[in-house]
């Protein structure tokens, strides 16, 4: 019997199933409901809530110096079920957290069982939540069903998307080297917003490109999950392997060229090809590589692109991929409290708002119960300060992409946590203790000390004054 009024989650993954746990602690009563194993999806096995259906790491637990760990942290603090799952099934992995994949599916599984103001309802829900539903978390992940996302395409306006989605590199911009890259839009054109110096380019000449090119070909690819391998490109997006294999000079003339550009440090040498970054969000604090979506294996991807002049030293905070995937274009049709603004008693969390990870997906699903929550007690909820990993994530979701004419709605793409999404420090560290001057490795760890260090002070602070009564 299901308990009067409810909240409706619908997924039991890492998603749903935090979202249940924390409205369930908020004392609102909850219905999850998740369709396997009635119907399964080609990439799961089990009937169990929270299956990791890929690897078994949740990456890095350095609260100090590792944004995911640092999620980590924040998710405890805020009585997280699926860290305390991934807690008490920890198997030996260095520095990262990893799990018995099963006794983590099931201590999430028999937790919610157990919970008295939660039911399991096992059944695919397969178009629009009933209308009486007045308030729905949805957090049905990458393999969102056909029907309910067409029925979530329908009423949002917006394509969710279910075709190889091609994903370009990112870069830390403080990592280029800006005494051989310069800052210039092609033909200097300014466009709406713009100042006519928006991109940086990164000069190639014709030895390196030919270089480039071999390397490229060479490289090693992904291979393509079965599930996954009926499911077509996206045209307007291939990799850059893929056009590579179709002419020596096809990037030279699509997303390497080099028209328009004049090189500062060099102006009476052309470049014979120039990769491009975009400024990808709006602290400027991470550029995209443009036109560089590829399914190369994540290694190659850095060997490769280091080869590239101005990214020698090039960090990271997401390589390219490619992948079946199910999001929304979160920035145009989702609310600050993850609710669709054309239907505001749908709300969404995990994998389907474009965040990418496990750990990643179950935070917005913590937060999305926490907002649920304090919707439904009547009571208001602040969204976590920016400086937190929670807030930087929600950020990015809600509204801190780069929307371009030339880009359009596509400039949104599914993102791990990482320290470019963290509003910049008021004051970076310089000298240690001591008094000595940081330099190099010892600087950059500073840094992210600092970060997670103001990270998990905020928190504290918005963790006390989360939830206040109405008047």
């Amino acid at each position: 019997m299901s308990p009067s009024n409810p909240v409706h989650v619908i997924g039991g993954g890492l998603a749903g199933s935090e979202a249940a746990w924390q409205l369930a602690t908020q004392g609102v009563a909850v219905v999850l409901h998740e369709m396997r194993p009635i119907r399964q999806t080609a990439a799961h096995q089990t009937g169990g809530l929270a299956e990791l259906v890929c690897s078994n790491s949740f990456r890095s637990d350095d609260c100090e110096t590792s944004a995911i760990g640092l999620l980590h942290e924040e998710m405890r603090r805020l009585g997280s079920l699926v860290m305390r799952a991934a807690d008490a099934n920890q198997v030996p992995a260095g520095g990262a957290l990893a799990v018995d994949r099963n006794g983590f599916s099931d201590a999430v599984t028999a937790a919610l069982e157990a919970h008295p103001l939660i039911t399991i309802d096992r059944g695919e829900i397969d178009g629009l939540p009933p209308s009486d539903w007045d308030s729905v978390i949805v957090a049905t992940g990458p393999l969102t069903s056909p029907p309910l996302a067409e029925a979530i395409r329908n009423v949002s306006g917006e394509s969710s998307l279910a075709f190889f989605d091609a994903i370009a590199p990112i870069v830390h911009r403080d990592s280029i080297d800006m005494s051989v890259a310069w800052m210039q839009s092609r033909y200097d054109k300014a466009g709406p917003g713009g100042s006519g110096a928006d991109y940086i380019n990164c000069p190639l000449d014709r030895a390196q490109y030919d270089a480039f090119i071999d390397a490229l070909i060479g490289a090693e690819k992904v291979s393509f999950h079965e599930w996954e391998a009926s499911t077509p490109y996206f045209d307007g997006c291939l990799p850059i392997e893929v056009m590579a294999e179709r002419g020596r000079e096809t990037l030279r003339h699509g997303p390497m060229k080099p028209f328009g550009l004049t090189n500062p440090h060099q102006p009476e040498r052309k470049p014979y090809a120039v990769v491009q970054l975009r400024q990808d969000n709006k602290l400027g604090t991470l550029y995209n590589m443009v036109g560089f979506q590829t399914k190369l294996k994540h290694g190659e991807q850095v060997r490769l692109f280091r080869t590239i002049p101005g990214l020698e030293r090039a960090e990271f905070a997401r390589l390219g991929g490619l992948h079946r995937n199910t999001y929304l274009n979160s920035p145009a049709v989702l609310d600050a409290r993850l609710r669709l603004r054309a239907m505001p008693r749908l709300r969404f969390a995990g994998q389907i708002t474009g965040c990418e990870g496990y750990v990643e997906s179950a935070a917005i699903g913590l937060l999305a119960g926490r907002f649920a929550a304090a919707e439904r007690t009547g009571a208001t909820l602040e969204a976590p300060p920016p400086a937190t990993a929670h807030g930087a994530l929600l950020a990015h979701i809600t509204g801190g992409h780069i929307e371009t004419i030339d880009v359009g709605p596509r400039s949104f793409q599914p993102m791990n946590i990482n320290f470019g999404l963290f509003p910049p420090l008021s004051q970076t560290p310089t000298r240690t203790a001591g008094g000595e001057r940081l330099r190099g490795a010892a600087k950059t760890v500073a840094k992210k000390r600092a970060l997670t260090a103001r990270a998990l002070a905020e928190l504290e602070a918005w963790a006390g004054r989360t939830v206040t009564a109405a008047a």
